[in-house]
């Protein structure tokens, strides 16, 4: 699948083939592993990173796997199976498509606990074409990461881990589902930093620190030793250690600063992103499900509505909370006065953020597009890629098929926006803010029910009623503005305080939606929620907009290699010429 042999390869076969006679440890293997020649590197730079970092993976990482570590099952690799050993003990495929959605790792599974034996050959390799698309890759990712929860889940893993011995079971969990795991706790550890930090500050904890101690550097220094190591310096060393093998020291170093320059660690911090997100779902609620990526060469431009439809949940929204958390800190933290400390603590933060905000590259030609998207309503076979709605319900099925203890663990995760309400003021503050919050949803369902009720028939009333709606706020301000303490920039320290409150309140109604759905609030639910998604996407796409104003030509050397860039100019200069001749 998805595979190509050479001619001199297949010559190989029948010494392949030989080696199901010959002993491997007490064992004669019914897994012949290859290895793979990754041959579509060249078509993008995302494909060049994804050709580098299987390409670690599908020889050195599977040489170690089986020997001598002898925990390597099967990955979807050109691996050729012993039929009649499988057939007599329940075959290769597994019955759920559910649980056992990487059917290819059950196999390898079922292989061990029976007693087979698995081996890696390098004296003959196969063809391969990898995802060279973000989307692809994204998809790709996805599905491996769900199926790599859903493993977690199964019962061949857990009989894995109790009858290998301690070494053993240490290889086999990081080389299935502890990668998976550790990248989650990574983005959980980005996290827990930034949500304690910000509670330090705002709780007054962070300003005593401060005045008792002279000189934090030695903290800061403590502190921001664990983003060095996040930045995945360490995680590349088996693509450099592999390149050294293949094509020489000097060469393994010059792929590994080229593949800097042209932003391969934005595109792994975002890769890294979305293995946490469907990893931590699936954990947490199940339900995995296989995502179809193509594997063509898709070299092509894509609207920003499919790349908000993909990334918004999994990237977007957690990059512009972190990002909120982290300019908050900056305005009201002491430490964050010290420009050096600021940058020091947060700076792997922020490029986090960048690296799940940008990495979809796209063009502010978009935008019409995606107001189209938001507000397109359709009918009972719409898709999600056509209406903002239908996809907003299809990001809700995971909570659907969850039990109470989901249910009650996703409530519990979005009580942590309701803390950062209250850090700006104090309790009585803090009552008083939930009053306005509850009075500014009572008049969005007031105008809801005018829109609905007038809007058609008696035009009028409902302009009526907003005209009195606005009245009323604006008298309000300037009543606050005239006898009380209120200033004008308190509007927007308010907002930073309501929009993580309201964002909270739309997650928890979601999973209260049975007992919601049949009521008027759920119809300003969705607005609302409608809203929040229009405010996230056009911040995603302001800084977009900015990269789009620069000159096609530099576009298209920073996102393609050489020989595609060159093809592409060439094409436009012979297009070009034909309207000209026709003209």
């Amino acid at each position: 699948m998805n595979q190509d042999n050479y001619l001199e390869e297949a010559l190989k076969m029948r010494n392949l083939l030989e080696e199901f006679e010959s002993n491997y440890g007490i064992r004669k293997p019914t897994i012949l592993g290859v290895r793979e020649h990754i041959f579509t590197g060249s078509v993008s730079s995302l494909a060049r990173f994804m050709s580098a970092q299987e390409m670690s993976f599908v020889t050195l990482g599977q040489r170690v796997l089986a020997n001598p570590l002898k925990v390597r099952m099967h990955y979807g690799h050109p691996d050729v199976f012993d039929r009649f050993w499988f057939l007599s003990r329940g075959g290769i495929s597994k019955a759920s498509r559910v649980i056992n959605i990487s059917e290819d790792i059950f196999a390898g599974f079922n292989c061990t606990l029976r007693g087979g034996n698995v081996t890696h050959h390098e004296y003959i390799q196969v063809g391969k074409g990898r995802d060279v698309g973000l989307s692809q890759i994204s998809m790709f990712e996805a599905k491996v990461a769900g199926g790599s929860g859903e493993q977690v889940l199964s019962r061949d893993v857990y009989r894995l881990g109790h009858r290998v011995d301690f070494f053993r079971m240490l290889s086999f969990f990081y080389t299935t589902v502890g990668f998976f795991f550790n990248t989650m706790m990574v983005v959980l550890t980005v996290y827990t930093f930034l949500w304690g930090r910000l509670y330090f500050r705002l709780s007054g904890l962070e300003g005593a620190a401060a005045s008792n101690s002279n000189d934090n550097k030695a903290l800061v220094t403590i502190i921001n030793q664990q983003f060095t190591i996040q930045l995945g310096l360490f995680t590349a060393l088996p693509m450099i250690i592999e390149n050294s093998l293949e094509h020489g020291f000097l060469g393994a170093i010059w792929d590994f600063w080229t593949m800097q320059l042209q932003l391969s660690s934005v595109f792994y911090t975002f890769s890294m992103g979305t293995r946490a997100h469907y990893f931590g779902r699936t954990i947490l609620h199940g339900g995995a499900k296989y995502l179809p990526t193509g594997r063509g060469f898709v070299v092509e431009h894509k609207r920003f509505v499919e790349n908000y439809r993909l990334y918004a949940r999994s990237h977007f929204v957690k990059a512009i909370a972190l990002g909120l958390i982290l300019t908050v800190y900056a305005s009201h933290s002491p430490t964050a006065k010290n420009a050096f400390t600021y940058i020091a603590l947060t700076i792997s933060s922020w490029f986090l953020v960048v690296s799940w905000v940008m990495s979809p590259f796209s063009t502010v030609h978009d935008f019409d597009n995606f107001m189209n998207w938001i507000w397109f309503r359709g009918g009972v076979f719409t898709k999600a890629e056509e209406s903002w709605e239908v996809w907003w319900y299809e990001e809700q099925d995971h909570l659907r098929t969850t039990g109470i203890w989901g249910k009650l663990a996703e409530v519990i995760l979005d009580l942590r926006f309701f803390f950062f309400q209250y850090g700006f003021r104090s309790i009585a503050v803090y009552f008083l803010s939930w009053i306005c919050i509850f009075v500014a949803f009572g008049v969005h369902v007031l105008i809801s029910h005018a829109r609905d009720k007038y809007a058609a028939r008696e035009h009028i009333y409902y302009r009526l009623v907003q005209f009195i709606v606005v009245t009323l706020g604006t008298l309000v301000l300037v009543a606050l503005l005239k006898f009380t303490q209120f200033k004008f920039i308190d509007i927007f320290t308010s907002l930073l305080a309501f929009l993580p409150t309201g964002w909270g309140l739309i997650l928890i109604a979601q999973v209260l939606r049975p007992i919601l759905q049949h009521t008027r609030i759920w119809d300003s639910i969705v607005s609302v929620a409608r809203l929040y998604d229009i405010t996230f996407g056009v911040i995603v796409m302001a800084p977009v907009a900015v990269l789009s104003w620069m000159p096609g030509s530099m576009q298209t050397q920073i996102l393609f290699n050489q020989a595609f860039s060159r093809g592409l100019r060439i094409s436009q200069i012979v297009t070009a010429k034909k309207l000209k001749v026709h003209l």
